[in-house]
């Protein structure tokens, strides 16, 4: 797993509208990655309405949010549009940046083993350093988790 102090791997994948884009790109901009299993599941549904309610919160404190998943760009933009998401939602089907943020892990459900993306989010500051790093992330609370650290480290 990627430490905080470590630089954050870049990437350029598409979007829910097929533009490419890079971690590069918010240079100066503080980041908050997250990297969920699936569109339209209930969890990562969850997830991705708690952002977009605190969504003016996260710019408000400079932040740019972005999710990561491995669907495609049409089912992002489907996702995005069903859910009124006003964050960027990157497609990674060739789990690019999945596997360099080390998200692609074994995981078990009921008994069965498989791998997939363990719901991770990586705060990343201006200059490209990973920042924070919160592991299998709980779905309801991961955006106000993420919000009250960003608040704390603002007030210091």
């Amino acid at each position: 797993m990627l430490q905080a102090g470590m630089k954050a791997p870049l990437f350029t994948l598409p979007d829910q509208d097929g533009n490419s884009v890079s971690l590069a790109d918010f240079a100066g901009k503080k980041v908050v990655l997250y990297f969920y299993s699936k569109d339209n599941t209930p969890g990562c549904t969850r997830q991705a309405n708690a952002y977009a309610q605190a969504y003016q919160a996260f710019r408000d404190l400079g932040s740019v949010v972005i999710g990561i998943s491995r669907d495609s760009s049409a089912s992002h933009r489907r996702f995005s549009d069903k859910y009124e998401l006003p964050f960027l939602l990157l497609s990674d089907p060739e789990r690019t940046a999945i596997e360099a943020y080390d998200v692609w892990q074994e995981k078990k459900l009921y008994g069965k083993v498989s791998m997939g993306v363990v719901r991770t989010t990586y705060i990343i500051d201006g200059s490209g350093v990973i920042e924070a790093v919160m592991p299998k992330v709980k779905p309801d609370t991961n955006a106000a988790d993420v919000l009250a650290y960003l608040r704390e480290q603002e007030g210091k």
